[in-house]
């Protein structure tokens, strides 16, 4: 996955708490496994009528957070299923950071997993960041991973605190299968000393 140094870019408001996965992403668009293409149904019954038609006042659906980089929303965000597809629809939209007083754990576990970055802050801070992203004039917002800090468009900063493994994983651009990756050598000598130690394991059996 790529990584995640610093992130410069619009914020997004959504005041709305208990935005469950269902709401992130409809099962409708669960039969694919591919990551891309999931951004059509990010927020899909938010910003479309029953009807299919697109519902304008819906904040992805305006200029500029058509653009956002960023997410400010309110709190439990992600409960509900554990559907991988809900961060997949957020980064394929172009979202990489999501900012919230409080996150459903599975969710918040699976956006750190596919390089999307989760801040929890207090509600005071959320009202700010959210005053700010609702400031269409100038709704920009700099996330630094590397010193965790957020700042505000007016100079202000914002900091916030990250499991250090996490952190690490991604200013790396670590998933799971790229840690293991990183021990490849070590796998491969195990392996080979397996089949030194007992070859009865890996001879083909007679037809």
């Amino acid at each position: 996955m790529d990584s995640f140094r610093k992130l410069r870019g619009v914020a997004a408001p959504l005041p709305m708490v208990n935005v469950d996965t269902d709401k992130i992403i409809p099962k409708q668009f669960l039969k694919t496994i591919e990551r891309t293409g999931l951004s059509k149904g990010l927020f899909y019954e938010l910003r479309y009528t029953e009807n299919g038609e697109r519902i304008d006042d819906f904040v992805l659906h305006q200029a500029p957070y058509d653009q956002a980089r960023v997410l400010v929303a309110g709190e439990n965000f992600g409960c509900g299923s554990s559907r991988e597809h809900a961060p997949w629809a957020l980064l394929d939209f172009g979202i990489r950071c999501v900012i919230a007083p409080s996150f459903a754990d599975i969710f918040y576990n699976n956006c750190f997993k596919n390089g999307v970055l989760p801040i929890t802050l207090p509600q005071a801070q959320i009202d700010a960041l959210m005053a700010d992203a609702q400031d269409r004039e100038n709704p920009e917002l700099t996330v630094d991973l590397e010193k965790q800090v957020i700042t505000r468009p007016n100079g202000a900063t914002v900091g916030f605190k990250i499991d250090p493994f996490r952190r690490e994983c991604l200013l790396d651009g670590l998933d799971d299968i790229g840690l293991t990756l990183q021990k490849e050598t070590d796998i491969a000598t195990y392996e080979e000393r397996r089949v030194a130690e007992a070859p009865w394991l890996t001879a083909t059996r007679p037809a």
